[in-house]
């Protein structure tokens, strides 16, 4: 089973259309990643259901401390937002991560809680 995981950070307070814009964009970018660098992943997760999860993390420190133990072994895509609304140019709001096997992501992000 493949899936992709979708990391937000907690301390922005976004709203939650910008929440929303934000997991969209971590979404299609690390599967844009997956299909070049992983394509037979891609393939699979499309085929399963397009599996995902939006997981929460506490700050940007903590998210890319993630994404440095993730980047060489997953697809993955670090979101940077262009400032246009809430944020100022430049935040990193998520990071979005595969499609990949399940097992193999949920021992970088198993621990991660769900957002709510």
């Amino acid at each position: 089973m493949y899936k992709q995981v979708i990391v937000v950070r907690e301390d922005l307070n976004m709203s939650p259309g910008k929440l929303a814009a934000q997991v969209a964009h971590a979404a299609v970018s690390a599967f844009l990643e997956a299909q070049k660098k992983a394509p037979d992943w891609a393939k699979s997760w499309l085929l399963e259901g397009q599996k995902k999860v939006v997981l929460k993390i506490k700050d940007k420190e903590a998210l890319l401390a993630l994404y440095e133990s993730i980047k060489s072994d997953f697809p993955s895509a670090l979101v940077v937002d262009a400032g246009r609304t809430e944020l100022e140019p430049g935040t990193i709001t998520c990071l979005g991560i595969g499609p990949a096997p399940e097992l193999e992501l949920d021992r970088y992000t198993g621990k991660l809680p769900l957002l709510k």
